[in-house]
């Protein structure tokens, strides 16, 4: 009698269960046993490819971190390249919301993370952005873009319109939002963007005037 057929696993193969999961469940509910039960395989077996818990985890991050494109700085100045690297870094986090938490701790010791950190900060020094500030744009736009993607506002709306009538006069529509989250939730994050980088443009200029005087 033939020996049941065990599928052929890769690290690539365990990365994308584990993140199905993430996705579908949640980060709390993976754990190598679930893993190995959505492989088909038994949990032993994975420790092969992935020591640790951890070290899977490490490894989707990267993965995750590696789609981010922080290379537009040199070709279109630091505006607009801080721009195209914000909506970048979106559009990766927003893929897998529930994985978001965890690409939260420890940006500084992957390398991924400060491959973008590096080019942020030396595309901003080198458009004339002092470091000090160079560190706090890069921080403040990270903040900006994980707080657009831990979770929709959008879809925090119930889309009964009784909740809201009588009790909440100025949420009268609010049951329409979840029905255009991904539009409400994109179109906040493009106005955030856009106010935060217009506050950065006259805070730019005020350097670059003041660097005239010679203060």
């Amino acid at each position: 009698m033939p020996r049941p057929r065990v599928p052929l696993l890769s690290r690539e193969r365990i990365r994308e269960a584990a993140l199905t999961i993430v996705d579908r469940d949640g980060l709390s509910d993976l754990s190598m046993r679930k893993l190995a039960a959505e492989l088909g395989v038994q949990a032993p077996s994975l420790y092969g490819h992935y020591p640790t818990k951890d070290d899977l985890l490490d490894d989707i991050a990267s993965g995750i971190m590696a789609r981010v494109d922080a290379s537009a700085f040199e070709r279109l100045g630091w505006r607009d390249g801080l721009t195209s690297w914000a909506r970048s870094y979106r559009a990766a986090l927003v893929a897998h919301p529930n994985f978001v938490p965890y690409l939260a701790s420890g940006p500084g010791k992957r390398d991924e993370n400060l491959r973008a950190a590096d080019a942020v900060h030396g595309g901003l020094v080198g458009a004339g952005w002092p470091p000090r500030d160079a560190t706090m744009i890069g921080a403040a736009t990270r903040y900006l873009v994980m707080g657009a993607t831990l979770g929709s506002f959008s879809r925090g709306f119930a889309d009964d319109v009784q909740v809201y009538r009588d009790r909440y006069p100025h949420l009268e529509q609010a049951h329409l939002l979840r029905a255009k989250a991904d539009e409400i939730d994109s179109e906040s994050f493009e106005l955030a963007l856009s106010a935060f980088t217009d506050g950065l443009q006259l805070r730019y200029e005020l350097l670059g005037e003041r660097a005239q005087r010679g203060q």
